[in-house]
């Protein structure tokens, strides 16, 4: 409730200090200032790379039980000890002289060094073992990659394949390692090619809307400042704030600065444009602009920040973290626009919207475009129109019942098969399960306990008897610490259901040992426990994010009905977004289901950037009714904002849409379903939907306020 009052608080200092900032002495002011900030982020724009978090363990929360396990493991095991396998398959070269061939490799595996010179290999290297059709071997190696250096992955697996480079065999690296490796290819080139391809497209669809050489300029220049000040600035909070980003937030981060900001400047631009016409000093032009859009531009940004601020509630680490990571950038962004943008657009004057420069008196082309003859026809039954949008868009929220987000897999994680996949379906293939994929129990070093500990595990089914032995189960080093630990093969992939069912029958196996206080962990364990904290994450959070943009759009309106109203219309928008992504991706795409956290993660950027272009339109529709009335003010509001919020969906659309370059799932799935459902809000929700309940309802909509003008007759309306 404090987040919202300071907002209130914010907005009422934009009003004051509107044309403070783009005066004729100021601006320049405000452009040495982000200069300085620009140059001082600019080192640390490479880098933030070099800070992220991404081990499955840092995904997690403290409470989790695997979590636990492998703090208490660490007499035994480095917690960043990354199991990693080799597969080694060949047509030509089987049985002995294969396992020989892989042997021979051991020593130069076990001495591999990280980057900085030090040994990698963690422990010693396991004997390589044989397929029972003699035509696969695996080893297993764990290397130590410390607390941040999973980025070392790719050059360690680089390393591997130089070894076991022989002629006539395929090598492949899987396991955790292998998959570590992979994803750090997925998530390549996140700082540029990302960011350059985002970039190109908002060019395009900036030069389409302005139909200027030169306009679209201003806007770009703002963003890439607002990008790369949000780059340094996160990179700063990372190392030393200990804020925890992933490749999964930096993805997202930048999609986001690029896309809000760019809606940012176009609604500014607009009203900046609008005023031109009406004033002849470009700095008084200015002045009002912002004094106009910029209280709904802040709550815009306003609510996303607190809609993501609401992500540190989630259980998840990596979902709490990419919330504040989110929300920084978007106010770093927002400041970026409401200062740098500005003081730009009045330094260049008028000349930076040539060829149709607007000049003093002339008339507003909005007025009779496209979205003030819909507003017309509206206008006529605007209930009629109201509940035929609402029932089509229920209509496709029943794709909803296909959703599947019980988590993927990881042949089903990518889409492209990279080498940890193909390495996995070869153990498949040749009955052989994944040594690095281990269950690990820790428990009470007391002898009896440990006993029956490790008997109770040895009727756990799914687990892999040990070869020349008839065991499940062996124990890890002597006891440590007054802990023991024991460790066992799933048979399954890691990221499967029936490893994770292998991993709920051992903890219900080893919980029932009295005295043991076990507790199991291991990469499945890490899986599974990912699973449930993202579908608690999905019952908590939710429900506070609608909270909270409820507040926010009630004090900004000054109003309960409207809020609710437009609450309803983008939970509504959400679904149908939602239910017609999912049968996208079971029949078009054919991908196997959804990651755990997407409905969350899709949610709340669909509610965040959805309220977006509702406050756009509905701060300009108070404005009008205070002097026309209600329903005169929804058409002049739809008329007026119409085109900069479509074209602000389009670039928002179209920039999430860039995330499905990343040959990941979840982010390909998160891209369209946003994408989506920010077309799914400009085009039909915010223009048809709720533009036709304002012209209906009336100034019931600001019950229990009152607008000043009384409303006028649906005639009047029109007219």
């Amino acid at each position: 409730m404090q987040s919202v009052r300071t907002l209130v608080q914010a907005v009422s200092m934009h009003r004051q200090i509107a044309g403070t900032l783009t005066s004729p002495k100021t601006k320049w002011f405000v452009l040495a200032f982000w200069v300085i900030a620009l140059a001082a982020s600019i080192p640390f724009f490479s880098k933030l790379a070099d800070v992220q978090n991404n081990q499955a363990s840092s995904w997690l929360p403290a409470s989790a039980e695997s979590t636990r396990g492998l703090d208490k493991l660490t007499p035994f095991q480095s917690p960043n000890s990354v199991a990693t396998t080799v597969v080694y398959t060949s047509a030509t070269v089987t049985g002995t002289p294969l396992l020989e061939l892989a042997q021979g490799d051991v020593p130069a595996l076990q001495s591999i060094k990280s980057s900085d010179g030090a040994p990698a290999v963690d422990g010693k290297i396991t004997a390589p073992l044989l397929s029972q059709d003699k035509q696969v071997v695996q080893l297993t190696l764990n290397f130590n990659v410390g607390k941040n250096g999973w980025s070392k992955m790719p050059g360690l697996v680089k390393d591997i394949r130089q070894i076991a480079d022989h002629s006539g065999v395929t090598v492949h690296v899987t396991g955790q390692g292998g998959s570590a490796a992979d994803a750090s290819a997925a998530f390549g080139g996140l700082d540029s090619t990302l960011l350059i391809a985002a970039l190109g497209v908002v060019v395009a669809i900036l030069l389409f809307v302005y139909r200027s050489p030169t306009l679209w300029l201003v806007p770009i220049v703002s963003v890439v400042v607002g990008i790369l000040v949000t780059f340094g600035f996160v990179y700063m909070l990372a190392k030393y704030a200990h804020l925890t980003v992933n490749g999964q937030s930096q993805a997202i981060l930048s999609i986001l600065c690029i896309g809000a900001g760019t809606d940012y400047a176009l609604l500014l631009v607009s009203r900046y444009r609008e005023e031109l016409r009406n004033y002849e000093d470009r700095h008084e032009a200015m002045a009002h602009a912002l004094h106009r859009a910029a209280p709904a531009i802040l709550a815009s940004a306003g609510t996303v920040i607190l809609g993501m601020l609401c992500l540190t509630f989630a259980e998840m680490s990596s979902t709490s973290g990419m919330g504040p990571v989110v929300a920084v950038g978007v106010a770093v962004t927002y400041l970026v626009m409401a200062t740098l943008l500005p003081a730009l657009l009045v330094i260049c004057g008028r000349w930076i919207f040539w060829p149709k420069r607007p000049a003093v008196g002339s008339e507003e082309p909005t007025e009779s475009g496209i979205w003030a003859k819909v507003g017309q026809r509206i206008a006529v039954r605007p209930r009629a129109v109201w509940i035929g949008t609402a029932l089509v868009l229920g209509i496709a929220c029943i794709g909803l019942v296909q959703l599947n987000a019980n988590g993927l897999t990881n042949d089903h994680t990518y889409t492209k098969e990279f080498d940890s996949v193909a390495g996995q379906k070869v153990l498949v293939t040749h009955g052989m399960a994944d040594n690095s994929n281990r269950l690990l129990v820790v428990a009470n070093a007391d002898p009896v306990a440990a006993a029956a500990v490790q008997a109770a595990l040895e009727k756990v089914d799914g687990l892999a008897i040990l070869p020349g032995s008839q065991q499940k189960v062996f124990q890890i080093d002597p006891p440590k610490g007054g802990v023991i630990a024991f460790g066992a093969v799933i048979q399954a992939d890691l990221s499967t259901q029936t490893a994770f069912d292998t991993v709920s029958a051992a903890r219900s196996a080893v919980h029932a040992v009295p005295g043991a206080d076990a507790l199991v962990t291991g990469t499945s364990a890490m899986y599974l426990d990912t699973k449930l904290a993202s579908q608690r994450d999905d019952k908590v959070i939710i429900p506070i994010v609608l909270v909270v943009v409820l507040l926010v759009l009630m004090i900004l309106l000054r109003a309960l009905v409207a809020p609710l109203m437009l609450l309803a219309t983008v939970v509504l928008s959400f679904g149908a977004a939602l239910g017609i992504s999912v049968l996208l991706f079971k029949y078009a795409f054919h991908f196997a289901g959804s990651d755990a956290s997407f409905p969350l993660f899709a949610f709340v950027f669909l509610v965040a950037l959805g309220i977006d272009y509702n406050i756009f339109l509905m701060t300009r529709v108070r404005e009008e009714a205070q002097h026309r009335g209600t329903r005169a003010g929804a058409l002049i509001g739809l008329t007026s904002t119409g085109g900069v919020i479509t074209s602000a969906g389009l670039v928002l659309a179209a920039t999430f849409l860039i995330l499905g370059s990343l040959p990941l799932v979840f982010l390909a799935e998160l891209g369209v379903t946003v994408a989506l459902g920010v077309m799914l809000d400009t085009m039909i929700v915010r223009s048809i939907l709720v533009t036709a309940l304002n012209l209906d309802l009336g100034d019931k909509i600001w019950w229990p306020s009152r607008p000043a003008a009384g409303a006028l007759s649906p005639a009047g309306a029109e007219a």
